[in-house]
């Protein structure tokens, strides 16, 4: 099996190329209103920039997949910002984005920020999440990207109660358009719900799982990966890119659900051990600290691996 990986946001190799440049609204209250809408589009256009920078050094690199900040657009579903059209001011930065997306070949994807919770039982907050989805769905739009480029979710909350708070994950995603839920892609989660339980929305929804393995350690299943990995997988069928997973270590063991600066290539190699002759080809992203560097590490340690194969500055054939 072939495996691709890639790291989230920033390069911390690139320098002076952080795609989240952005400004408080008590910052902006400081100077005259008549600029916040320039100095936001500044900031933006800065951002946009920054990540065609990164997405090229990417390409160089052979990293396969990135993930988008959510910080793109400061301020963007603010509702002080809710007159500043956005989407036609940025119409051209996110047209030229989308194409050195489709030059370089890379995966893209976005994750809100844990305010986004379609199971809240507060109005205001589904209302917000569904806003905060619209701006990424409309994002990936802009660049005239399909719908095979994805916005990852949590279920949510537990709010006291498992049941009713998965049936109002339901209920709260039945409000979304056509256009967001066809990008929606949910995650286990290191706290609440677990792999099998978001396997099982995910089946009733019919839409892709990402098998976090930091989180299945955090918060795990009754039933092993390797007993599931194959029904994790199969809700990928029929998409255009393969499954993905999300890959990061614990920090310590009195710190076990904060992310370590780096990958324990150990771990990673008992997960691919286990999952050996189950499945074909999947997709890793990094979730550590050090982004790619901890990306060009890993390769490096993959290296001491008989089994593994480097096939490409950040693929391994296993």
């Amino acid at each position: 099996m072939e495996i691709n990986f890639g790291y989230v946001a920033i390069s911390m190799k690139l320098k002076e190329a952080s795609p989240n440049r952005t400004v408080t609204l008590k910052n902006l209250e400081k100077v005259d209103r008549s600029i916040w809408y320039s100095k936001v589009e500044s900031l933006a256009r800065q951002n946009i920039s920054n990540i065609i920078r990164i997405l090229r050094y990417n390409k160089a690199y052979g990293i396969k997949l990135y993930r988008f900040t959510s910080k793109i657009i400061p301020l963007a579903t603010h509702p002080e910002f809710e007159e500043w059209d956005w989407k036609n001011i940025l119409k051209i930065d996110f047209e030229e984005l989308g194409r050195v997306v489709k030059e370089t070949g890379i995966r893209v994807s976005t994750h809100p920020d844990h305010f986004v919770l379609l199971n809240s039982p507060k109005k205001e907050v589904l209302d917000n999440s569904i806003k905060d989805l619209d701006y990424h769905c409309t994002m990936f739009e802009l660049m005239g990207l399909g719908t095979e480029y994805k916005i990852v979710l949590h279920i949510g909350g537990m709010y006291k109660n498992k049941e009713d708070s998965i049936k109002r994950f339901y209920e709260g995603f039945s409000q979304l358009s056509d256009r967001i839920k066809s990008r929606i892609i949910l995650e286990n989660d290191d706290k609440l719900y677990t792999m099998e339980d978001v396997l099982s929305i995910c089946r009733t929804l019919n839409i892709p799982m990402v098998l976090d393995i930091h989180h299945d350690i955090c918060n795990p299943s009754s039933v092993k990966v390797k007993e599931l990995i194959v029904d994790v997988f199969n809700t990928w069928k029929g998409e255009i890119f393969p499954p993905k997973i999300h890959l990061s270590s614990p920090k310590s063991p009195k710190e076990i659900r904060s992310h370590h600066d780096y990958i324990n290539p150990d771990e990673f190699v008992a997960f691919l051990e286990e999952i050996i002759g189950l499945t074909g080809d999947f997709d890793v992203m990094i979730e550590a600290k050090m982004k790619d560097m901890a990306l060009i590490k890993l390769m490096e340690d993959m290296k001491n691996y008989d089994f593994i194969k480097k096939i490409g500055d950040a693929s391994i054939e296993v």
